[in-house]
Parts: C-alpha cells; structure tokens; sequence
C-alpha cells in the first residue's frame, strides 16, 4: 500500500526539522570535536583518581590550562546535564555524542 500524500509530507518535514536542530545544536558547541574528546578523555582518566567535589574543578582546570576560553563551556555543559564534573562525563558527554553522532 502507497503512503499517503499528507502523511509522506509530514515525514519529510519531520526529517527536514531534525535536521535544522542537528545544524543547530552541531552549531552551539563551545569547541571543536577534537577538544571535546580531549575534555571528556581528561575526566574519564582524573575523576576517578581525584573524585567530584560538586563543582567543574577539573573541568575548569583543564581549560585553562589548554589556554580555552571556560566559560562557553561551562555554560554548554551545564546546558547539557554538566553541573559538576561527573555530571558532565555522565551527562553532558552523552549528549555531545548524540550530536556529533558518536554514540
């Protein structure tokens, strides 16, 4: 049976939505692929060692050390689940790979 013609409409613009908020949210990240790898690489490795102490201590730490501008990062992360540094390994990489497509 043929699809409808309204209902292959709406899957398309369905499709074409998703797509403009992937180019958005693509978009809005505070730093190239490269570096956000590097970002959560760094708290997969220091977090266990050093633990969270419910702030973005490692995170911060490790930006500017790599002479990164901290805090469009840190408002991204936070926008993103990463209020602290393990929310931000737990939550925040999660979503950084659902955008770039790395999950």
């Amino acid at each position: 049976m043929a699809d409808r013609p309204d209902k292959r409409d709406r899957k398309a613009a369905l499709a074409a939505w998703k797509a403009k908020q992937q180019v958005a949210a693509r978009a809005a990240l505070p730093l190239p692929d490269d570096r956000m790898q590097a970002l959560f690489d760094m708290l997969d490795v220091e977090f266990p060692r050093q633990g969270c102490d419910h702030t973005l201590r490692l995170t911060r730490g490790w930006l500017s050390a790599q002479c990164l501008s901290v805090e469009p990062v840190v408002e991204w992360l936070r926008a993103n689940g990463g209020c602290c540094d393990c929310e931000a390994l737990a939550n925040a990489e999660e979503a950084w790979q659902a955008i770039t497509g790395r999950l």
